[in-house]
């Protein structure tokens, strides 16, 4: 059965492009249109689509709002349309920190584009969220949400450093244990951002290894993500710079459109590269798991958590020949099982956890 779609945008330009593009593949079928926040609302409760693609800037009510109303009214995943700007990147962000799982950057240049690769990415997504367990109406229970706070229980949290409340996680599995390791090195993609929120957020200031982050983003979220996970989190995060040193309680995101790995020569400072043209993520995970795979084998701790695709496999397989630690997030948790699913399937992961379980284990490493 082709999974339905609510198509939420105040250009009409843009909502004739999305709905002839899905109308080419039978996986998809779109149930309706909204120009507003308010209409956008009103839909999501009388349709009840698999899936909806979200505008922020609208009128009467912005994207961000009529998030926060859905997933109080009628939860849905909902993939976020975003502007390549500074500015667009945070309210992005502010998106998901409301409830949507996950975003594309809308460029409308790309749009006018007739080559059908917006619409091939376009199409992916939403298949992918609309296919995914991760996604439970009961996470947003309207009953359980105030007015006004974010119905995600996966959230960023704005503000100085400071505990946020939470539920308090089940314990991490009785047969995993921190290992002995000098350097940990998460990647992660579609899902992401919650997911490394949830994670960095339980570590201690002290915590005494580097980190090095992968996130698939263009290069204009990098910067503000790593801002923003910096404000919420006891351990310092920020993007990474060419030459920067690997510190205890540091964590480096790698940024946008560019490649991170350990310098060859001083395994204490990470170079930042060019993003080769020939590869499909910039930045990738493959690429930062080799480097950590020839700098500190079997003295690495590799998380690989939800994501689309399978970037990090290849470099896991390096990692492991080393001997190093690979930790897989589970399918139950994952917004898409992608890139956990291929380290799995390859008998790369030494453990499957629960997004749950890895802030623990790791603080616990920590103390």
């Amino acid at each position: 059965m082709a999974a339905s779609v609510l198509i939420v945008d105040d250009s009409s330009f843009i909502r004739h492009r999305i709905s002839d593009a899905l109308a080419r593949d039978p996986r998809l079928k779109v149930v309706g249109t909204a120009v507003n926040g308010v209409e956008a609302v009103e839909k999501a409760r009388q349709l009840r689509p698999d899936v909806i693609t979200m505008d922020v800037e609208m009128p009467q009510m912005n994207g961000i709002e009529a998030v926060r109303r859905i997933m109080r009214e009628a939860p849905t995943s909902i993939l976020m349309l975003s502007s390549l700007t500074h500015e667009g990147a945070q309210t992005t962000l502010q998106a998901l920190e409301a409830g949507a799982v996950d975003y594309l950057p809308k460029d409308i240049r790309a749009w006018l584009d007739q080559s059908g690769q917006v619409s091939g990415q376009l199409i992916d997504r939403l298949v992918s969220l609309a296919r995914s367990p991760r996604f439970r109406r009961s996470r947003f229970a309207s009953d359980s949400v105030p007015e006004g706070r974010s119905a995600s229980t996966l959230v960023f949290r704005s503000g100085a450093r400071e505990d946020a409340p939470r539920a308090a996680p089940p314990r991490p599995a009785g047969r995993v244990r921190m290992p002995d390791c000098r350097l940990v090195v998460i990647g992660s993609s579609t899902g992401g951002p919650a997911a490394l929120q949830q994670i960095l957020t339980q570590l201690p200031a002290s915590f005494p290894y580097p980190i090095l982050l992968v996130q698939h983003m263009p290069a204009t979220f990098t910067r503000v993500f790593a801002e923003r996970l910096d404000q919420q989190c006891r351990i310092r995060v920020r993007q990474a710079e060419d030459g920067d040193r690997l510190e205890p309680g540091l964590a480096l995101l790698a940024p946008g459109g560019q490649q991170m790995i350990i310098d060859g020569n001083r395994t204490d400072r990470v170079r930042i590269l060019p993003g080769d043209e020939r590869l499909t993520y910039k930045p990738s995970v493959d690429i930062t798991y080799g480097s950590a795979a020839r700098a500190y084998g079997r003295r690495t701790l590799a998380l690989i958590l939800t994501g689309m695709g399978a970037d990090g496999c290849e470099g896991a397989k390096l990692l492991k020949k080393t001997g190093a630690t690979i930790w897989a997030q589970n399918q139950q948790s994952c917004t898409i099982y992608g890139m956990p699913q291929a380290v799995v399937k390859a008998g790369l992961a030494d453990a499957e956890l629960d997004l749950s379980e890895f802030g623990p284990l790791l603080a616990g490493g920590g103390h």
